[in-house]
């Protein structure tokens, strides 16, 4: 297997391969969610939720696989291509936003067991919860920070 690569994405040029991939791990990992509001989500990605945040983006054999969007100290998105799932490149785009761009900070659907699993091993912990996302949607979040 070829090594893989984080870079900061290039260009909006970029986004439909993004949506692609964000497409595919929510249908993977995201049961909980009702089709109006994913379908909601994907259409406002390209628009409203890439530009706001600083967009890296993982990759092997110069193929995106998985994305993360930071803002300020705080991981506002990581999905990684439903078929990379359990490859590492979670954990790397994970391992990049701490230690180079310092997040210490991320929210999680609470529905979403594997990814609580998968933060919590990482030293994260849960510091609160709300009952609802960003947008009001019913999807209970939990505030977790990086524990030193």
């Amino acid at each position: 297997m070829s090594e893989l690569t984080i870079r900061r994405v290039a260009g909006s040029d970029e986004y439909p391969e993004l949506v692609a991939i964000w497409r595919g791990a929510v249908d993977a990992t995201h049961d909980f969610i009702s089709v109006s509001d994913r379908e909601d989500i994907e259409a406002r990605l390209a628009s409203d939720y890439f530009p706001a945040v600083n967009l890296w983006v993982a990759e092997r054999d110069g193929r995106p696989i998985g994305f993360a969007g930071v803002v300020g100290a705080k991981l506002e998105m990581l999905f990684v291509d439903a078929a990379q799932r359990g490859g590492r490149v979670g954990s790397a785009l994970l391992d990049h936003a701490v230690g180079v761009l310092g997040v210490t900070e991320v929210d999680v659907n609470e529905q979403n067991a594997s990814a609580v699993g998968f933060y919590t091993r990482r030293g994260f912990a849960v510091v609160g919860r709300r009952d609802s996302d960003d947008e009001g949607r019913p999807y209970p979040l939990l505030h977790l920070r990086l524990t030193p």
